[in-house]
């Protein structure tokens, strides 16, 4: 019996034996229960296990991980960010964008010959069309812009192959963003789509000029990618490696929604996926121990955190806030709960972000300084241990963030560290549509676990800015501000002309976040990957979303 009808039996049988239990549960989640000869890889074919269904295939809002692993390999993008190094290097554009003086213009030169899935060709005027949308969105068709296109004015096309864009301020993050699969190139037929064309049941009518193309969908179960033959627009830097820039080495790629971790990881190990995400870390050790690999791929922005809401009444003190920041143990809970793959952080950022800066001794456990912090600040324990304060008890709400790794546990751990100094902590229930609608309510929920990931200076900006995804809620629903220099720091990371200045100042709003104790970094959030060990060539792009473009799968005749 194979998990999956694609698997025509031509590879060879790996991991057959798996629970049933798990074998159910995958036939369930899938639909696709049928039986074949093999359970092995089939040659040029490979199943990718993904956690969740995609939520939307808009390149702007497409963050979010199933969304992004789609686009990131169905688009091609302006430059092309190499994973490793970060350095950028030309993709559809010719060479780096020419930049002036104050970094307000870029203008771009574009190649020749490159066509969409659906036959039109791509265009300066195509180009522009797309980052007119990406900048500015379009609020009748409900298509937000990208947060990292800020201050865009226009795009100009200066003739058939070079484009212009135009910003109001300086925005030296833009060569990066182009590079994005936020920035991902759609022919014109999808940039006249309303949001409802993005969103499940119609994926196949997202069209780029990547070397995938989506083929068949059941809705939030499956979706089929199918190389294109004609694909010969690789980035360039590819082919100098030695590397291919031409048609995918896969002819079809089934991104298959499997939920429960028990079911991505018993399928990988039954040989029924070739690659799986998401996975957790008790399971690394079983996965390696039956062969197959482990890929943690940096996600190299903010670290998984938890974000102090301190313009919540309970938050204002400074005292409670470093009360917290010291009741936590944190290598306490990445001991227990997670695995190498997930560095403790030492920073808002991560070690392997631009601008980082290490934020020495300024995360310590220290329970007893807890419990002396909290009792300068009036806070008194109650009968049932929680302290009080003028009738209130010391109260708070977390959110559980499913995207992110383990957050019900890490919260779990957490409640039980702060109860022992007087602080209650509470999940807040319900399902992702409820999580993200209470994540905007203070009053709803004061400790934010978040992060967020990005490849430039930018991102700390990105995460923390009231224009942008305003996550300590420094701004709030009257639109009032409540920690101008905070605003001011982060807006000097985006407008600073240089990468030296921009370095300094990324390290400053990381020096002022641990001077007023507004978030409290747990780890160094990857994207863990099971890959086996006959997938050759699989990697993550800049910020941990799959990339299939050099992937092949070792067959047998």
């Amino acid at each position: 019996m194979s998990l999956f009808p694609h698997r025509n039996g031509r590879g060879r049988r790996r991991f057959a034996v798996t629970t049933l239990a798990a074998v159910t549960a995958l036939a369930t989640v899938t639909g696709l229960a049928s039986c074949s000869n093999g359970d092995g890889p089939t040659p040029h074919e490979l199943t990718y296990l993904e956690s969740l269904p995609f939520q939307t295939l808009y390149p702007p809002t497409a963050g979010y991980y199933p969304n992004g692993g789609v686009v990131n390999n169905i688009t091609d993008r302006l430059l092309w960010q190499d994973p490793d190094t970060l350095e950028l290097y030309p993709w559809i554009a010719t060479d780096l964008p020419e930049i002036n003086r104050d970094a307000t213009e870029f203008t771009f030169h574009l190649r020749d010959g490159v066509t969409y899935s659906d036959g039109t060709p791509l265009t300066a005027e195509n180009v522009v069309r797309n980052f007119d949308l990406f900048g500015k969105g379009d609020k009748e068709r409900k298509l937000t812009s990208s947060e990292q296109i800020s201050t865009y004015d226009h795009g100009e096309v200066l003739d058939d192959h070079t484009v212009r864009f135009h910003f109001t301020d300086p925005e030296p993050g833009f060569p990066q963003a182009t590079s994005s699969f936020n920035a991902g190139l759609l022919a014109d037929a999808s940039l006249d789509m309303t949001d409802e064309g993005f969103a499940p049941g119609n994926a196949r009518r997202v069209i780029g000029s990547g070397p995938f193309v989506i083929t068949d969908e059941e809705r939030n179960t499956e979706l089929t990618l199918s190389a294109r033959e004609d694909y010969d627009w690789a980035p360039p830097e590819l082919g100098k490696r030695g590397e291919n820039t031409g048609r995918p080495d896969l002819d079809t790629i089934h991104v298959v929604v499997a939920k429960e971790d028990s079911v991505r990881v018993g399928g990988i190990k039954s040989g029924q996926g070739d690659v799986a995400r998401q996975i957790e870390a008790p399971e690394e050790k079983h996965l390696t121990d039956a062969g197959v690999n482990i890929l943690s791929a940096p996600t190299s922005g903010v670290n998984n955190q938890i974000a102090l809401r301190f313009r919540h009444p309970l938050l204002s003190d400074i005292r409670v806030r470093r009360a917290i920041i010291a009741g936590v143990d944190r290598e306490r809970i990445l001991s227990s709960l997670f695995s190498g793959s997930y560095p403790l952080a030492t920073s808002a950022l991560a070690s392997t972000a631009m601008g980082y800066r290490e934020q020495k001794d300024a995360y310590t456990f220290d329970p007893e300084h807890a419990k002396e912090l909290l009792d300068e600040a009036g806070w008194v324990p109650g009968s049932d241990g929680i302290r009080v304060k003028d009738g209130k008890r010391l109260s708070l709400t977390a959110n559980d963030a499913e995207q992110q790794p383990r957050t019900r546990e890490v919260v779990t751990m957490v409640q039980e560290q702060l109860k022992k100094i007087g602080i209650d902590v509470q999940l807040y229930p319900g399902d992702v549509a409820a999580q993200k609608a209470a994540q905007t309510d203070i009053d709803k929920i004061q400790l934010n676990v978040t992060m967020v990931g990005r490849a430039d200076y930018d991102v700390i900006k990105s995460q923390y800015y009231s224009g942008n995804r305003n996550q300590l809620l420094n701004m709030t629903g009257d639109e009032s501000i409540g920690d101008e220099h905070l605003e001011e720091l982060l807006r000097k990371v985006s407008s600073s002309a240089t990468s030296e200045d921009r370095a300094d100042a990324s390290g400053d709003v990381q020096d002022y976040l641990s001077e007023q104790a507004y978030v409290l970094p747990m780890f160094e959030e990857p994207q863990v990957y099971g890959v086996q060990s006959y997938v050759h060539g699989f990697r993550a792009e800049s910020i941990g979303r799959p990339w299939f473009y050099l992937t092949s799968v070792e067959g047998e005749e």
